[in-house]
């Protein structure tokens, strides 16, 4: 049994205590909410670490894969991953327990209440005794001024009617003091019998709501303690993970894994005699020429050349599975294939034409390094019949392909060198505010149904590919338009697909996956309570996030899929501002609700690929790609109407403001979130009542109220006042502009959308939310 501390020290001259003790519980409520505040705040705090953890970690997963240390990663980046969940389970229990807290605080108001309707008796019992202390203390004093009058006109002799009249009104005096000395005694009794309940009732709340905020305390350092335990346990995994990954091990398993063969190389021939087939050559020159027309299909294969038919004709695999396979672009019945002819060497004067071959070859397309062995190759490409001729460009994205090259002739049967290729064909990047956009594509281009009639595009794609996937270090640009590579089968270093795109198109690909945010800003001014004086600007960002991966793709790819999207929603824009570096659009669009955009794809691979540079362990890249305005309809346009009133007096100040929730203003309405209103007050200040409880500042000499969030679910549909009385030393007041903000994710003002144009990518993301830029209100 606690001492009842409150029943023996809340009395006092005045009788304030039970004023003093009723404050006080209410106090209580302020308590449990700033605790929940508190719980709120730290399980924010983890949720951060937590995502920074686990970013961290995949991270780790993206880390070079290569040499004896790469599996130590894998130790690292669960680790991390295990230390990111511990903090998410802490997360999950601190909001358990913040709708506990929640519950609790619900529970206290409601039993706060009804204590209030049970002590207004006591409430006016004090105040009985307060006002019949005072009416006595001044009987008292009129019962003594009177005797006094009396004795004194006694004592000087006055006439005996004046003793008589004053006599009589000491006696009315006497008569009066002594009532009011029974009505306090009365009243007295009263008070001390209710005082004495109601100071116990407020001690029995205080112990209940302390121990209940011990419990809450309880639970939440239980939590944080399992949470270290729980890291203790992941820090000790940890350690016996590396203590089990040894040196030995890790050289191990990169020689088991990448080991080249334990046989050493045999002793070196000692003939200078080379046989190829059933002819025999003496000079090393003139064999390695040889081998070179008398090779078989599967050595040309392994040369990336395909095989040739009986008429010359390259032949293409139809049993392999071809990096080139596409249903929409191709005729898989009926193999491609073009002329191809070699001369042989001449059997006359073998020396001198062998050596006139090998110049030529190395002019032609200078030194191919293999290896292993190393060694050099030295070829010489010769009359080369192409049967089919290119189709002259069009209007669609094959004419924007960066590799490929301006339109040729026909050509005959003779040599084809550097100098006859005409130069390939580069889209210069439009510079900001003297851009030509490219033609606009309808969704996705598409070549015509049937064979294709042209050979090039499929050789520039080899080409291109052939150069970013084979051993070779360079080829002249006369070989592409003359050769035919068959690429490795192996696909573009994306994760998720197994094949790479289609020489002409992407329809193949697996779409990549990009994410969106919209973020919008309303400024608001609130002039009185005339809505006609409310001045509003809303305005809002569009970000594009691009996953690291997608770089590879782009960066590999000489023409990746055309970035497409439709603005929806555009009627109420009044302005926007695209990216200009990055962006195309049709100004002579007339749909006021959509806007149809395209991307420079050159000038955006550029920018991802410096992004990367800059930043490698980013595991996505943001693009800033449009900002707008939106159109504005006054106060009906802001989600939070304001009112604020003042009244300035020399000793006190009193501040009201009216806030009014508007769901007409979102498409989509939402609760405002994180909602804060700052006022200063000056005037010297040297006490503050306010109605929801705010927070003095007295250095700043600011006034902060915190709320919770305002929707149509909240009382009063979202509807409220804040009231504060300020009590001042050096008054009068002046009034300021008063301050809000608040947040709110899932929707924006504008109702602004996109919807992604064609085939190639997806959108895995589309985050919306609008927050408050400058949002003031004045008297």
């Amino acid at each position: 049994m606690i001492t009842p501390y409150f029943l023996q020290n809340f009395w006092g001259e005045k009788n304030n205590g039970f004023d003093v003790l009723y404050h006080n519980m209410k106090h209580g409520q302020i308590s449990s909410k700033e605790l929940t505040e508190f719980i709120r705040e730290r399980a924010t705090i983890e949720e951060v670490y937590a995502r920074s953890m686990t970013k961290l970690a995949k991270s780790a997963g993206n880390f070079s894969q290569l040499g004896t240390f790469a599996p130590v990663w894998d130790v690292i980046k669960t680790s991390t991953e295990k230390l990111a969940s511990c903090h998410l389970e802490l997360v999950r229990k601190l909001q358990e327990l913040i709708k506990d807290v929640q519950k609790y605080v619900d529970d206290q108001a409601k039993a706060h209440k009804k204590t209030k309707e049970e002590v207004a008796s006591t409430l006016e019992s004090v105040q009985t005794i307060q006002t019949t202390g005072v009416a006595l203390q001044k009987s008292k004093e009129n019962y003594n001024a009177k005797t006094v009058e009396q004795e004194r006109l006694r004592k000087e002799g006055a006439t005996q009617r004046d003793v008589d009249k004053a006599g009589v009104k000491a006696k009315k005096a006497t008569e009066t003091y002594k009532g009011f000395v029974e009505k306090y005694a009365t009243a007295k009794s009263e008070f001390e019998q209710k005082m004495a309940e109601t100071a116990q009732k407020f001690q029995d709340i205080e112990e209940s709501h302390i121990i209940h905020m011990k419990d809450i305390i309880q639970s939440y350092t239980q939590s944080v303690d399992e949470t270290h335990v729980q890291i203790g346990e992941v820090r000790i995994e940890f350690e016996r993970n590396m203590e089990n990954t040894s040196v030995e091990g890790l050289i191990q398993k990169l020689s088991d894994s990448k080991g080249t063969g334990k046989e050493r190389p045999g002793k070196i021939p000692h003939t200078h005699r080379h046989t190829c087939h059933d002819r025999q050559i003496t000079s090393t020159d003139q064999c390695i020429t040889h081998m070179l027309v008398c090779m078989t299909g599967e050595a040309l294969q392994w040369l990336n050349v395909p095989t040739v038919d009986e008429d010359g004709f390259c032949i293409r695999p139809e049993d392999q599975n071809s990096f080139y396979s596409s249903s929409d672009s191709e005729d898989e019945d009926e193999p491609r294939k073009f002329r191809v002819e070699i001369k042989p060497v001449a059997p006359n004067n073998r020396t001198q034409q062998s050596r006139a071959t090998i110049d030529q070859l190395k002019a032609s397309i200078g030194n191919i390094s293999l290896s292993p062995p190393t060694s050099v190759l030295q070829l010489r490409t010769t009359s080369f019949d192409r049967n089919l001729s290119r189709p002259a460009l069009n209007n669609d994205l094959l004419s924007l392909d960066p590799f490929g090259p301006a339109p040729t002739q026909r050509g005959s049967s003779s040599s084809v060198s550097s100098s006859t290729v005409p130069a390939l064909a580069r889209p210069t990047t439009p510079q900001t505010g003297a851009m030509v956009a490219p033609p606009r594509p309808s969704s996705r281009p598409k070549l015509p149904t049937g064979k294709l009639t042209g050979i090039n595009e499929i050789v520039i794609w080899s080409y291109s590919l052939f150069l970013s996937t084979c051993p070779f270090p360079s080829l002249p640009p006369s070989l592409s338009t003359s050769l035919h590579f068959s690429p490795p089968l192996h696909s573009l270093p994306l994760s998720g697909t197994s094949r790479g795109p289609s020489p002409v198109t992407l329809a193949s690909q697996d779409a990549l996956p990009i994410a969106v945010a919209f973020t919008e800003s309303v400024n608001a001014y609130f002039k009185g309570a005339d809505p006609a004086k409310c001045i509003v600007k809303i305005t809002g960002d569009m970000t594009l996030s691009f996953p690291m991966g997608i770089i590879k793709v782009f960066t590999s790819n000489p023409s990746p899929a055309m970035l497409t999207f439709k603005l929806k929603n555009t009627s109420k824009l009044e302005q926007i501002l695209p990216n200009q570096t990055l962006l195309f659009s049709d100004p002579s669009q007339s749909d006021a609700h959509t806007k149809d955009f395209w991307f420079n794809m050159q000038a955006l691979t550029s920018y991802l690929r410096k992004a990367s540079e800059q930043n490698p362990a980013a595991s996505y890249y943001n693009v800033d790609i449009l900002k707008y305005q939106v159109s504005s309809k006054g106060i009906a346009s802001t989600p939070l109407n304001l009112a604020v009133y003042w009244k300035c007096d020399p000793a006190t100040t009193d501040l009201r403001l009216d806030y009014h929730y508007n769901p007409e203003s979102m498409l989509c309405p939402g609760p405002l979130s994180n909602v804060q209103v700052l006022v200063h007050v000056d005037g010297g200040v040297t006490n503050m009542q306010s109605l929801p409880n705010a927070i003095w500042n007295s250095e700043l000499n600011k006034s902060l109220w915190k709320l919770n969030d305002i929707s149509e679910k909240s009382d009063n549909e979202g509807s409220g006042s804040l009231r504060a009385k300020f009590e001042l030393s050096d008054g009068p007041s002046t009034p300021t502009t008063l301050a809000v903000q608040f947040m709110s994710e899932g929707s924006t003002l504008s109702g602004v959308d996109i919807e992604l144009l064609g085939t190639g990518y997806r959108l895995s993301l589309n985050k919306k939310r609008f927050a408050t830029g400058r949002y003031m209100a004045d008297c």
